[in-house]
């Protein structure tokens, strides 16, 4: 029999919500795909759409790429699949998850505590681990749906090797649907513009793509003996795009192409070396991509920009049971960053070719006890991060983390949380009008000048109740990250040309009520969120961060009936913050090129989002071996026309034009797949 190594062996308090998803003992919450049942709006267990389903995480923009945990930015998450860090989470700029969940065995969001063994993701963790047991059949399975086609297997070769593999492609180049139309039109919204303010005349644009993704993924899985045991993981994840836009047919178009890709590959060896003692050594190499072109003015101007990371690490972990109630954990990871970032414009000509490389050394030690009652858990630790870039830069970093948990009474415990931590990786936002409307990001590297390291300290405490079917909880935290720039956080004002350093505050209350039955779950979650920025430069210094959405509410409930599962919900939250032209004097001509007047960040506040959701799946068994399954979802049923974002800018008349950024319109899609 194969050994299953884990760093921890958690008790589950509760599943939540659907079958597959649960809390854990830590506050984490672990989703099992195998298991999972239905989620409204949702046709398989995609992992970043149904972590959005628990209270404090949202996607502001409703993509999987752009996931705000407790109000912090996505590029402040770390991922982590097979324990290698991933720098492309999604497909169809976000609109998709790249990771193909049939093979994944199980995912953990970590919001707050984390375990001194992991190092960045100021804001949240998101640890997606694949299947890492032997078996002796093959299994496998593959879907259709109005995006994509997958298959996956896993192939034994003998009791000690297996090896399994994933593989999807859209059809997106080749088939029109319903659900690609709505895609497409949510990616590309640059196609009304407002000119002379909202009350002005909108101009239609005329479009043409050609688009494809695919993602592939292997791992081979080599038991040496009893005791030791060998896993290989890769993943290749790419996008590609060519986009032509323009106001008149008969006019050369503005192009745009964009080739994005993901590869990497990761290595562990695990050894139990006695019923105490056990430790575990891995490496992973990842290198992402991103190519853009962009012709425009008649093909007088083209631009070519080229962003590229590399990393390398390797991390060894020891736990040792000092008795039945505690266990020591101690390691080390080294890690190197390089990223480069590369522009070259041909009117006027400029050139740039900028790379920074970070070392960091970490060494890591904490103490797990829980009581012989159990009712105390305890998770304490340090880590301490040497920081070099080759060019500019040392610093030491100590982060504490402190995870406790403690009965109160029968079935009413409380949570405690608190870590700090630090990230040296960032993601740069391009003006929305670059690249004809794509929003493209590129990541950077802190390098003290520019952009400092980012740091952020974090508090929690929580009080869950659970009995049998009801379980309720409630979660007020507090968290402030330092070391930001206007340059990674999406402004769209006169500040996102400024490269301003600052910080943001978060507090906020997170409540989680769910009542599950045999057969059916209903919930609701609020989370109310108070998110500020602080940037000295700016008038005033104080003002709503980008993210703050004061409000958000779920109400969603599932049903089964025999091999039938359906699930609805209801989303509902407070805009967010964006800031408006004077309307009295909107244009500074005082200045060539003029400039838009805009009233203090932040001051006016987007309409209040709302959007109800349908999902319904049916299992049939085809044979003895084979399970077939068809699924149907239509996300935003009632078609409502949620505003997600609105800035200004400048035309070649010097007029304001509005730009204006719509949710998914009523976007339906289909499954049919079989497993075996």
């Amino acid at each position: 029999m194969a050994v299953n190594y884990q760093q921890l062996e958690e008790v589950v308090v509760y599943n939540l919500l659907t079958s597959g998803l649960r809390k854990e003992l830590d506050g984490s919450f672990t989703l099992i795909p195998d298991d999972f049942g239905i989620l409204p709006g949702l046709i398989e267990p995609d992992v970043l759409q149904t972590v959005q389903a628990l209270p404090g995480i949202k996607s502001i923009d409703e993509t999987v790429s752009n996931i705000n945990i407790r109000g912090g930015t996505n590029d402040q998450n770390l991922i982590l699949w097979d324990g290698i860090k991933m720098y492309q989470s999604g497909h169809f700029f976000g609109l998709i998850s790249a990771f193909n969940p049939y093979l994944t065995e199980q995912v953990s969001l970590i919001k707050n505590g984390t375990s001194a063994q992991y190092g960045d993701g100021v804001s949240g963790i998101i640890l997606m681990q694949t299947n890492d047991t032997i078996r002796d059949n093959l299994y496998g399975g593959g879907g259709l749906n109005l995006i994509s086609g997958d298959f996956y297997a896993h192939i034994p070769f003998s009791s000690r090797l297996a090896f399994q593999f994933s593989a999807r492609r859209s059809v997106t180049d080749f088939l029109n649907t319903p659900t690609y139309d709505q895609l497409f039109n949510r990616a590309f919204q640059d196609t009304e513009i407002k000119t002379g303010g909202q009350s002005g005349t909108d101009r239609q644009l005329f479009q043409d793509e050609t688009f494809y993704f695919y993602d592939v993924s292997g791992k081979i899985l080599y038991d040496i003996n009893e005791k030791h045991s060998a896993r290989l993981s890769f993943i290749h994840i790419n996008n590609d795009l060519v986009y032509k836009e323009a106001e008149d047919p008969t006019e050369m178009p503005n192009q745009s192409e964009l080739d994005q890709t993901n590869l990497s590959f990761g290595a562990m060896l695990n050894s139990d070396w006695s019923d105490t003692f056990k430790s575990q050594i891995s490496a992973y190499y990842t290198r992402y991509d991103l190519d853009a072109r962009s012709l425009t003015f008649n093909g007088q101007q083209e631009l070519f920009q080229k962003n590229q990371v590399d990393e390398r690490s390797a991390k060894f972990n020891t736990v040792l049971d000092l008795s039945d109630y505690v266990r020591w954990r101690n390691g080390y990871q080294y890690s190197e960053i390089g990223i480069t970032n590369t522009t070259d414009v041909s009117q006027p000509p400029f050139q740039s070719n900028i790379k920074d490389v970070v070392r960091t050394q970490s060494f890591f030690t904490e103490i797990d006890y829980e009581s012989e009652s159990k009712k105390v858990k305890t998770t304490a630790g340090m880590r301490l991060n040497y920081v070099e870039n080759l060019s500019t830069f040392t610093e030491f970093i100590p982060e504490p983390r402190i995870n406790t948990t403690f009965f109160i009474a029968d079935h009413l415990r409380l949570e405690l949380m608190g870590e700090m931590k630090h990230q040296v990786t960032n993601q740069v936002i391009d003006l929305e009008q670059n690249f004809l409307g794509i929003e493209k990001r590129r990541w950077v590297l802190s390098d003290e000048a520019t952009l400092p390291i980012t740091k952020s300290i974090q508090g929690s405490l929580g009080v869950n109740y659970e009995r049998e079917h009801f379980f309720a909880g409630v979660e007020g935290f507090i968290k402030e990250v330092d070391g930001i720039s206007t340059d990674t956080q999406g402004f769209q004002n006169e500040n996102q040309f400024n490269s301003e350093i600052g910080s943001y505050k978060a507090t906020g209350i997170e409540t989680l009520i769910n009542y599950k039955h045999e057969d059916f779950s209903t919930w609701i979650s609020y989370t109310l969120n108070n998110n500020t920025y602080s940037f000295d430069s700016i008038v005033p210094p104080q003002f709503p961060n980008n993210l703050d959405i004061r409000h958000s509410i779920t109400l969603a409930a599932t049903y089964t009936l025999g091999n039938l599962q359906f699930g609805t919900g209801i989303n509902y939250r407070t805009g967010q913050p964006y800031t408006e032209p004077v309307a009295a004097d909107p244009v500074d001509n005082s200045v060539f090129p003029g400039r838009i007047n805009y009233e203090e960040p932040n001051s006016s506040r987007l309409p209040h989002y709302l959007r109800a959701d349908l999902s319904l799946r049916y299992d049939l068994w085809l044979s003895r071996f084979v399970k077939g399954t068809a699924s149907a979802s239509v996300l935003n049923v009632l078609n409502r026309r949620n505003l997600l974002n609105r800035y200004y800018r400048l035309n070649d008349s010097n007029e304001v034009e509005t730009i204006e950024s719509f949710s998914l319109g009523r976007t339906p899609n289909i499954s049919i797949r079989i497993q075996f």
